[in-house]
């Protein structure tokens, strides 16, 4: 066996893995529908994070994940393999939060993921549910087109490239307001910044 044929059996196992995003949905385009069902196990959680992160309306996040994860099967067999499946299936989850925003006329605030397990809120105030508030409070006062940016790089960790296709636009756009929305936030909570002190 010469060393051409041995450097194209170690390369097949990462070329052929059967549970990566391409693969899954190649399989769903040949006809496979469980593969669909694999692709939703893999990414709701995700999915469901950024529309209760964008919206902070708990009771709103399944029917809109469900939305989201429709829309996603109807399309599946147009996806073109251009970018990666996580950014595609994030601007849908943007717009359908943009959407919805639209149809209701609301501008929620966002809320940290760990706060879905927090304590009810008739229980006493602690100095960081406080301070919590007051941050909320603020990134509320952000307009929605700062808020998205912001929430993807510093919650959800994507980068700027990841961001511009999430939100379809350029990369130095992204960097301009999440830069924007840093410093709005600073303004917002500089009069109380002694409070936090």
């Amino acid at each position: 066996m010469n060393s051409n044929s041995k450097n194209e059996k170690l390369n097949q196992p990462q070329i052929l893995k059967l549970d990566d995003d391409f693969s899954l949905i190649k399989r769903f385009i040949d006809g496979d529908d469980s593969t669909f069902r694999l692709l939703v196990q893999r990414h709701q959680e995700k999915v469901r994070n950024i529309i209760y992160l964008t919206l902070s309306q708990s009771d709103v996040v399944d029917d809109l994940a469900q939305e989201v994860f429709i829309t996603v099967h109807k399309n599946l067999k147009n996806f073109r393999f251009e970018s990666q499946f996580t950014t595609w299936l994030y601007r849908i989850t943007v717009n359908k939060c943009k959407d919805y925003l639209r149809k209701k006329n609301v501008r929620k605030i966002f809320v940290p993921i760990k706060e879905a397990d927090e304590k009810p809120e008739y229980t006493s105030s602690t100095e960081t549910d406080d301070i919590t508030k007051i941050v909320k409070e603020a990134i509320a006062k952000l307009p929605y087109k700062l808020r998205i940016p912001l929430l993807l790089k510093d919650i959800e960790g994507f980068s700027y490239q990841e961001i511009a296709e999430t939100i379809n636009c350029e990369m130095g756009t992204v960097k301009s307001r999440i830069f924007r929305a840093r410093e709005g936030l600073k303004k917002i909570l500089q009069p109380i910044e002694s409070e936090l002190m």
